[in-house]
């Protein structure tokens, strides 16, 4: 049984300032592609079945700058559309609405480019991809290069959790992997936010 790897894209200046970069498309940063190339070895070891992609150029550039090959876009991978947060960090947001917690009060809408999306919104689109993903595993790795938000929530639903348990996982920094396996049908975290 192959495990399921998790890519997360390499920095880009809104990942370095903190600020939400849900669909707004935000181009990687030298230290970002760097971070993307030094992947390339340990994912050239890996026998990979299949990769996807989220569509938004940071993740697509780090498929690419990672040595992986046959990558499909899927907008399922996309990250958390923040609609109104969208661009803001944690702390402006906390500037009127104190004690602001993500996982907790979600987003408000934004506007017609950005909606906003729940929750479980964003676990529905990761169900989505563990129903197309897992099948893959039976032949090998399955590598998907998306973002933190999102991987955090793939993650959690991956071990049959509430989609709200992803605020009690670290945030994958960029440029790094983490790889779900199953061990006896157990699903498990094999290694999270390995460079």
């Amino acid at each position: 049984m192959g495990e399921l790897i998790l890519i997360r894209h390499g920095q880009t200046e809104w990942s370095l300032s903190g600020r939400h970069a849900g669909r707004t498309d935000v181009p990687l940063t030298e230290a970002g592609e760097a971070a993307a190339e030094s992947l390339a070895p340990r994912l050239a070891e890996r026998d990979l079945v299949a990769v996807f992609s989220s569509p938004l150029s940071r993740a697509v550039r780090t498929a690419e700058l990672a040595g992986l090959t046959g990558v499909r876009a899927d907008p399922d991978l996309v990250e958390w559309d923040y609609g109104g947060y969208e661009g803001l960090t944690a702390a402006q947001i906390r500037e009127t609405r104190p004690g602001w917690e993500l996982w907790r009060d979600g987003v408000v809408p934004g506007d017609s480019a950005h909606p906003g999306e729940r929750l479980r919104q964003v676990a529905a689109r990761t169900d989505a991809v563990l129903e197309r993903a897992r099948p893959l595993l039976d032949e090998g790795d399955v590598a998907v290069v998306a973002h933190g938000h999102l991987a955090r929530v793939l993650t959690v639903r991956w071990l049959g959790l509430d989609a709200s348990a992803a605020r009690l996982l670290g945030h994958p920094h960029p440029g790094t992997l983490g790889f779900l396996a199953t061990e006896e049908e157990q699903p498990f975290i094999a290694a999270w936010n390995v460079p």
